[in-house]
């Protein structure tokens, strides 16, 4: 025969006696290759194998050889790192055997040894290279060792024995056989089938020589010797044309006929079982349906924008915002992690990545957002799977034809090309489509879904067609390009139902039933998985339906070329079903109507006893997908056997009602992942994956937000969008959690001990005071702008990151399951003790809904988890007799869970809450408590000890005291101030430390853990550091706070003697006999010093302290203090009062803490920040508040060598805050008491806490990093005044009056009474003006025309010369000094005689401004070239004319008149610029434009489009008034779009906002040379909702600060340098690039004055670092910088209280001298080194600098009251001079010695030490 030639069988070799005839073999093999060497899966399976071998087994052949290759399996030999992609091919391989009938013969090894062992370890004589095959062996039976049951170790013995030295052939035959030997049992061990050893005998003639050799060395072996039987096809063996497909039963009639007979009992029969060990759980999510962000970062509309925006959805709904997963990436992963999810579903938008659907449209931003997200991922520990294609296509292309052309086949390749290179190094799965016969279907058939198009004729068939050659281009692009380097695969995703006959006895019912199926999931399965075309059933249907329906085709079906059809056949990797519901199917008569009812001749059903669901369409039938899972295995996994994923089940509820405690749900899920675990457990079907739809609820389609499939609520009411788990996500995460449904069974956990680093040894007393002056002379003299520089840095590798909570204030279950009633128990049961008569009774419920705060705690990722035992739920009358078991079983619940989650439990024994009938005996006031307590403890270290390994005995034993028995304000509320609190406190202390001995003795050994206290800790400033009385009573206030308890116990065993002092006097003078502190015998003393392994402290303030002379009566703990105590009120106020966020206190306490108790190792066990009951989800104050705080831990770590192991943050949760009920919260999460569910929330400080975690702290950012290098050569160095703020001469020479000179006269108008009459007297001292700016090192000066002083009254009809010769000497000055003139027009001062006549609101002035203008240019012209319009137009418009602040102080029209004032302003500008345009420029050939100026702003929570929106209305509001019209034209759509709708809903007839003719659009646009830009801060946006009132603030938005930036002399300035890198790129993409000239830029102070303004140094050196980073990294075409200003002046409003300058004025002196701050040194080292060189590349030449010679200045230092004469010593971190070293009056770099003589004064030294 041509194609195959038997050979002879020679099988059984019997040493023994002959086997029998049942292990006779008839082998076929191996498979050839593309070089006709054995196949090795160093390609694909040949096309076509699986009808080979199924030829192969009508033959009568049993087995088929198959050769692993070792070199391929383990390419470096080791069987930890195989190659993945070969594993799988042998898998499939075997598994196609198995399916023909063939068993395989599988061959481990030829004789060759891989080159790369052969080089290391030699041949077959080396011992090493047995373990390594031995090892290989082991490998091969583990992976493949299921699907084959005859094995040949070496295939070519006689090739292995003459591998080497002939002298060696003894040694290679021993280790054969020694090695086969090994194997053989190793076999066994794992099976009981049959391992051989083959001898190949066409290459030797002593065959039975060798053989006998063989027996006689290896005992009763079985050996095989046999010829195979090749198949030997003509040309090049390929098999891939091989067609003898064996006629196969009706699939759907053999999965019936299994499970149609099934009684509803058996078929409903729940299975407890666990799903196979590496089951991956999933959950999935739609980009459309979830991202929102439809505008963002170039997104292009998808045509399920245009759908919504068509109102064609529920209730007019679009997904323009759905769920803001764009900004919400953290938000959403946070789920995943909280649900415990392997893997995530999720699609990419097409118009996401390429906005047209095109390549060349390639959006950055969407990719990048992708990368995020899947980054964030990978690094939870989540596999990302990716979705191609989830019905959003790109409008453009729909625009096109859309599914429908065959242009888009090659656009989505394109696509899919992308995206396999950009994200597949990272994401190994992939489904081309999701659900495509929806598209078909709703899309292109019915018309329901996008595109909208009806046509069940053609275009639906057509839609398929071009998807299934779309999705074979891209499974190909990704085998040919991807699969090799990626290891990835490819599938798609079909949704079918399962369908059943309406009645089983009729067999047409029945083949109607298959018919629903061949046309839902044939329609795409069929194609891919069995023959690359349309199943038979539908191509007949579709035939006969044309020849019946001659006037009306109802269906025309495209058809596959041969080409086409061998292309898409086989094109999955797997088989992803969606599946959610079944029908019923009954034969009907379709017709001639189109759609698959009519061509398919069926109807379909539901029976009425399913239970329904929100949707019409789903309805619970679980048994349905079992069956389905059945049919599609072996339907359409028999040819090409791949596996199954679950890659959509799900259910929708209604958007009403309890949308939280979905059981409907749950209750389907249930059933439906139970189904599934049948057919993998039952029916051996290979499932690898199941996926719940959907993570969360989200814009459903047409149905819009009306149906929420989501595991996770989401409020779309809310603009945060936040997400709740609903009780489905708490069921699914026990189901992961347990792999299925199998018994649960708990692991023993044993803790992680943990070492007692040191002992704490014994310390002398504290003195008075104690180191507390220590730490007040390191850090009072710090100034505020020191204190609050932040740090960058991250804590060590093992910092302890976690979350607090106590057992009262969560727990709830009061009275259930046998707890006793507590002391808090029985005091807010009292009506009247609580706001709102709030208990604990429910609190969160905690006892009952442990897993979800497990949910949580997974989310947040922590490492610790603080919590209280709850004494009377352990022992409900505080004794051990009345234990009880189901408290104990809660916490062993609990703390199991944590040691599954790799969360370290930290448990404190009593948080405040007694056993009631404890404290019917007297309580903490009864000495007997010590034992009682200590029997409780014992029972605890010896229940939980062997998992808890972190104590603590008390939480805040001074509040139990203190506020217990003092005040009476918390139980027992017992108020006895003067002596119950220290006799309280003694038995807690004493208490305390007998349990500690407890643990010490008796526990410490056997479980390694730790033990202390956690104490509550205020910082006390003093309220003058130099006064020492105050300093004493700042540091009794910590002793007896900290020190009342932590001195005991870390020190001596006693009290401080400040306090002990202090109580004694105070006792004596209230002529008692005793002091009324308890005192220690010396035997406690030494058994309660040193009980704490660990200095635990809770902080949440600070306060100032000063002295005061208390009341002796009545006798009180607080006036035995004699201190009052005052709030910090620089610091922002809390929900709490009296406690305010004042972050610095943090590190002076952790500095005290080191200093006082002998630097313990200190874990922060609570610090957090209450906000109201309103704040919800939205907290960016405890964001800021965790911000700062951790930032000072940090600096305490890093800075001050302070031990700090870890941070607790208070609190995991909302829960029962104490005294203030609920009325306050301090959680990560929001939980929401007014549902019974208790819902728990994340907030957005969840998700900035768990970014803190993941980074061990605050990593310095990029902004931060200083970039090193120059600006261009011809930049221009600058420093800018304004006339009206230094000039003076207010009446001098005929100057008019100014607007300003009218508005500083009228009184309450300028701080202080200040004005600009004098100011710095510039006009009388250009000679000084000049010689400074000389010093400064300056290329150009910037200072602006008094209008007024030249024209007094505004117009030209009168022209002072007197005014005009002054800016001619200053010009001529200016050039003489080779500094050129900058000159702007006008910087605020209006001649008043024109603010007479209307001023900016009369658009006459337009004109007159142009008059001024064509003045100045033709009398400075010829020697000025550079020019500017008009200074900051907003703050003329909206400052001056709205808000009323400025001049001329108009605010009664500020909806108005700001926006009237600045248009006549930019057509001022435009007339001016055309002016010199046209009549100027050809001669004088100057440049000239308008400076704007703005501060950048940034959303003040990035996660939420609402912020960001407000952020880029800020942005537009400000810069863009009128940077659009000048650079763009025209106001821009936002700014006209807003306010016009604005104004119309309020009832006016049109926009306030004045429009531009065409002719003044035209006139206006281009009218500038360059961009001048003023810049000084950013700030956070937020939207506010002022309803209809009518003002500029209500049209664009509200703004904060940052509570971490730097403050200045001035409120609305903050240090914020990366804003200044970003609005420069702002103005670069939004106006073109143009050449920018920053023209103002500076910082203020206030107060004392200091020359050594290290604050205005650290400013420039910051923001000149973003200059550069602009112009060097981002192409930002900048040609200058301008420092603001020269000199302290007149600082407009504010007077002279607030001072800019770069000299200090000296008003004191009559002369007002100008005198260099240090700020000079380091701008003027800046200009000559034309930016930042890199030190690394050594010292340079501009560095070094020389004494600048005499100051300008005319005065005895005694005339300046300078406040210098005091020690400023600068922190470590704090390197005033990062690029820089420069100082004061001398410039030297303080990379040379660090101690400089700044300045004398007789009699004083005044220095600097800078500490680097």
């Amino acid at each position: 025969m041509k194609y195959l030639l038997w050979a002879v069988f020679l099988y059984g070799f019997c040493l023994y006696g002959c086997r029998s005839n049942e292990d006779f073999m008839l082998v076929a093999g191996p498979l050839k290759g593309s070089v006709n060497d054995p196949f090795d899966c160093s390609d694909p399976i040949p096309r076509g194998s699986w009808q080979y071998f199924e030829s192969l087994q009508s033959r009568g052949v049993t087995h088929f050889k198959v050769p692993l290759s070792w070199t391929h399996l383990l390419p470096t030999g080791r069987s930890s790192q195989p190659q993945q992609a070969v594993v799988a091919c042998y898998q499939t391989l075997l598994k196609q055997l198995l399916d023909a009938g063939l068993q395989p013969l599988v061959v481990l090894h030829g004789s060759t040894v891989p080159e790369v062992l052969r080089s290391k370890y030699g041949g077959w004589e080396s011992q090493e290279l047995k373990e390594m095959f031995q090892q290989y062996a082991e490998f091969a039976f583990q992976k493949f060792g299921a699907l084959a049951h005859s094995w040949v170790t070496l295939s070519d013995l006689d090739g292995v024995l003459h591998d080497g030295q002939p002298a060696g052939v003894a040694i290679r035959l021993q280790n054969i056989l020694e090695l086969n030997k090994k194997i053989y049992q190793l076999y066994h061990q794992r099976f009981t089938d049959r391992v051989h050893i083959a001898y190949n005998c066409d290459y030797v003639v002593n065959f039975a020589e060798q053989l006998s050799s063989l027996q006689l060395s290896s005992g009763n072996l079985f050996f095989m010797y046999v010829y195979i039987v090749q198949f030997i096809f003509s040309n090049s063996q390929d098999i891939s044309g091989y067609n003898g497909i064996a006629a196969v039963g009706n699939s759907y009639q053999n999965v019936w006929d299994k499970f149609g007979a099934q009684t509803t009992t058996e078929r409903d029969l729940f299975l407890n079982e666990s799903f196979t060990s590496g089951f991956q759980w999933a959950t999935s999510s739609e980009s459309f349906k979830v991202e929102g962000g439809w505008l963002e970062g170039g997104k292009g509309e998808t045509i399920w924008d245009r759908f919504g925006h068509e109102n064609k959805v529920f209730d007019n709904q679009t997904a323009d915002l759905a769920c803001d997963s764009y900004h919400k990436v953290d938000y959403d992963v946070y789920l995943l992690r909280g649900l415990q999810v392997n893997t995530y579903q999720f699609s990419i938008s097409w118009a996401r990545i390429f906005p047209s659907g095109n390549r060349d449209s390639h959006s950055e931003k969407g990719a990048l957002y992708y990368d995020k997200l899947i980054d964030a991922l990978i690094d939870s520990g989540i596999q990302p799977v990716i979705t191609l294609y989830h019905w959003d296509l790109p409008q453009a292309l729909q625009d096109k034809g859309g599914w429908t052309s065959v242009s888009v086949v090659e656009a989505f390749k394109d696509y899919a090309d992308f995206c396999f290179s950009r994200f597949g190094d990272r994401v190994k799965t992939w489904n081309t489509f999701s659900s495509p016969w929806v598209v078909s279907h709703a899309g292109y058939g019915t018309g329901e879904h996008p595109p909208g198009v009806k046509d069940y004729v053609v275009a639906s068939y057509q839609a398929t067609h071009n998807m299934l050659k779309a999705h074979a281009e891209a499974w190909h692009v990704y085998n040919d390009k991807y699969r090799k380097t990626q290891g990835g695969e490819v599938g798609i995703a079909l949704n079918s139902d399962w369908v059943e006959p309406m009645d089983p006895s009729r067999p047409e019912d029945i083949a109607a039933a298959d018919r629903y199926l061949q046309f839902m999931l044939g329609w795409f399965a069929h194609p891919i998985f069995v023959d690359g075309d349309y199943p038979a059933t539908l191509k007949t249907q579709i035939e006969q339906k044309i020849n019946e329906c001659l006037l009306s085709v109802p269906a025309k079906l495209p058809v596959f070329t041969p080409e086409e059809r061998q292309r898409i056949k086989g094109t999955a990797d797997f088989f992803g079903l969606n599946h959610y519901t079944s029908r019923l199917v009954s034969h009907s008569d379709g017709g001639c109507i189109p759609g698959p009812q009519g061509v398919g001749n069926f109807q379909a059903h539901v029976d009425p006893s399913w239970p329904s669901t929100a949707s019409d369409w789903i309805y619970s039938a679980p048994w349905g997908l079992r069956r389905l899972l059945n049919y599609i295995s072996t339907e359409y996994l028999t040819v090409t056997k791949v596996p199954i994923h679950i890659t959509g089940n799900g259910m929708p509820t209604d958007y009403i009602g309890d949308t939280l405690n979905d059981t409907q749900r749950v209750e389907y899920m249930n059933s439906y992942i139970n189904e599934a675990l049948k057919a993998i457990f039952e029916d051996g079907v290979h499932l690898q994956r199941f996926t719940v739809q959907s993570l969360m609820d989200g814009f459903e389609g047409q149905q819009g937000y009306s149906q929420r499939f989501g595991l996770h609520h989401v409020n779309f009411e809310d603009p945060d969008r936040p997400r709740t788990p609903k009780q489905s996500a708490y069921f699914y995460a026990q189901v992961i959690k347990q792999n299925g449904f199998g018994s649960n069974k708990v692991p023993v956990f044993r803790g992680e001990e943990m070492q007692l680093s040191r002992r704490l040894i014994a310390l002398s007393p504290s003195e008075v005071p104690s180191k507390s002056k220590v730490v007040w002379e390191k850090f009072s003299h710090q100034s505020k702008f020191q204190r609050k520089m932040y740090h960058y840095g991250t804590f060590p590798q093992g910092f302890s990151w976690g979350v607090s909570s106590s057992a009262y204030q969560i727990e709830g279950a009061w009275n259930t399951d046998g707890k006793g009633p507590s002391i808090w128990d029985t005091f807010t049961q009292k009506p009247g003790s609580i706001p709102a008569n709030a208990n604990g009774d429910v609190a969160c419920d905690s006892y009952n809904r442990l897993e979800e705060d497990l949910y949580m705690l997974r989310a947040l990722k922590v490492k610790s988890y603080r919590f209280s035992l709850s004494w009377s739920r352990i022992f409900p009358d505080g004794r051990r007799a009345s234990l009880n078991q189901k408290g104990v079983d809660y916490y062993n619940r609990l703390i199991d869970s944590l040691m599954w989650y790799n969360i370290t439990p930290m448990v404190t024994l009593y948080h405040w809450d007694l056993p009631q009938d404890l404290q019917n005996l007297g309580g903490w006031d009864n000495v007997d408590m010590i034992n009682i307590f200590n029997e409780f403890c014992d029972f605890c270290f010896a229940t939980f000890g062997d998992r808890v390994k972190f104590w603590m005995t008390f939480n805040q034993p001074h509040t139990i005291a203190w506020s217990g028995y003092g005040l009476g304000k918390i139980p027992p509320n017992v108020k006895n101030p003067g002596v119950a609190p220290y006799r309280v406190a003694h038995n807690l202390i004493k208490a305390h430390a007998k349990v500690y001995h407890t643990y010490d003795e008796k526990y410490r050994k056997s479980q390694g853990g730790l033990v202390s206290i956690a104490l509550n800790a205020d910082w006390f400033e003093p309220k003058d550091i130099n006064v020492p009385r105050e300093v004493v009573a700042a540091d009794r206030a910590l002793q007896f706070q900290l020190g009342w308890f932590a001195h005991p116990i870390f020190k001596t065993g006693d009290y401080p003697d400040a306090m002990k002092w202090q109580v004694g006097n105070k006792s004596e003078l209230q002529d008692l006999p005793e002091t009324r502190l308890p005192s220690f015998t010396e035997e406690e003393k030494n058994f309660i010093k040193g009980t704490a392994d660990m200095f635990c402290v809770n902080h949440y303030t600070t306060k100032i302290v000063g002295h005061v002379t208390a009341r002796l009566s009545p006798q009180s703990y607080e006036s035995d203090q004699d201190v009052k105590e005052t709030e910090e009120t620089d610091s922002p106020t809390t929900a709490i009062s009296n406690q305010r966020a004042v972050a610095w206190g943090l590190r002076r306490l952790l500095n005290w803490i080191k200093e006082e108790y002998g630097d313990p190792e200190i874990y922060i066990t609570e610090n957090g920040v209450a906000t109201d009951v309103k704040t919800t989800w939205d907290d960016t104050a405890r964001v800021f508040y965790y911000k700062t705080y951790i930032d000072e831990a940090l600096k305490a770590h890093d800075l001050d060598a302070v031990r700090v192991k870890g941070y607790i943050a208070a609190s995991l949760m909302d829960s029962f805050e104490w005294l203030e009920g609920y009325k306050v919260g301090f959680g990560l999460h929001h939980v929401d008491f007014t549902n019974p569910n208790q819902p728990r929330t994340p907030k957005y400080s969840a998700h900035y806490y768990y970014q803190v975690m993941k980074d061990n702290g605050f990593p310095t950012p990029d902004d931060e990093k200083p970039l090193y290098g120059r600006f261009r050569k011809d930049f221009i160095w600058s420093t800018a005044t304004a006339s009206y703020q230094i000039e003076g001469g207010w009446r001098a020479d005929g100057k008019g009056l100014s607007i300003w000179d009218k508005f500083a006269h009228t009184p309450l108008r300028v701080f202080n009474d200040d004005n600009g009459d004098i100011a710095c007297d510039s006009y009388h001292k250009v000679d000084e003006d000049v010689a400074i700016l000389k010093q400064l090192k300056v290329t150009h000066y910037r200072f602006s025309i008094s209008w007024p002083r030249v024209l007094p009254k505004g117009t030209t009809e009168y022209i002072n010369e007197a005014g005009l010769n002054y800016y001619n000497r200053l010009v001529d000055a200016l050039l003489a000094a080779n500094i050129q003139p900058h000159i702007t027009l006008y910087h605020w001062d209006l001649p008043q005689a024109l603010q007479d006549i209307g001023g900016w609101e009369n658009d006459t002035i337009i004109f007159k401004f142009r008059d001024y203008a064509d003045l100045i240019f033709s009398s400075l012209g010829d020697r000025v070239k550079f020019w500017i319009t008009i200074n900051e137009p907003y703050n003329i418009a909206n400052v001056g004319h709205g808000y009323g602040a400025a001049a001329p102080g108009i605010s009664f029209r500020p909806g108005t008149l700001p926006y009237i004032v600045g248009h006549n302003l930019l057509k001022a500008h435009a007339e001016a610029w055309h002016l010199y345009n046209e009549k100027y420029r050809p001669t004088q050939k100057g440049i000239i434009s308008i400076t704007i100026n703005s501060d950048w702003s940034e959303p003040r929570n990035p996660y939420k489009q609402e912020d960001i929106d407000a952020a880029r209305r800020v942005v537009q509001f400000y810069i863009g008034w009128f940077a659009h019209p000048v650079f763009n034209g025209d106001y821009s759509d936002m700014m006209k779009t807003i306010i016009r709708e604005r104004s119309l809903a309020a009832g006016l007839a049109k926009s306030r906002l004045p429009e531009f003719t065409p002719e003044e659009i035209q006139r206006i646009k281009g009218t500038y040379d360059y961009f001048g830009f003023n810049h000084y801060t950013t700030v956070l946006a937020f939207p506010v909702g002022y309803g209809n009132l009518q003002h500029y603030d209500a049209d664009s938005a509200g703004t904060i600060a940052d509570r971490t930036w730097l403050d200045s002399g001035s409120s609305w300035l903050k240090v914020s340098p990366f804003g200044f890198r970003r609005i420069l790129n702002f103005i670069k993409n939004e106006y073109g690039n143009p050449p920018i000239i920053i023209t103002e830029n500076g910082i203020s102070e206030r107060g004392s004055i200091d020359l050594n303004d290290y604050h205005r140094s650290y400013y420039y050196e910051q923001y000149l670092n973003q200059v550069l980073k602009a112009y060097l990294l981002d192409d930002v075409d900048i040609r200058g910088y301008t420092a603001w200003s020269l000199m302290d002046n007149l600082e407009w409003a504010t007077g002279f209280s607030e001072r800019f300058g770069l000299f200090y004025v000296n008003h004191s002196d009559s002369n007002l001298s100008r005198v260099a701050k240090a700020s000079v040194g380091t701008y003027s080292t800046i200009i000559k080194c034309n930016g930042f060189p890199d030190p690394a590349l050594g010292p340079d030449d501009c560095m070094t600098t020389k004494p600048e010679g005499k100051l300008m200045q005319t005065h005895s230092w005694s005339s300046i009251p300078l406040i210098l004469d005091s020690l400023w010593i600068a922190e470590p971190e704090i390197s005033l001079c990062p690029f820089h070293a420069i100082f004061f009056l001398f410039k030297t770099c303080c990379l040379q010695n660090p101690y400089r003589i700044l300045a004398t004064k007789p009699g004083h030294l005044f220095m600097v030490a800078i500490k680097m």
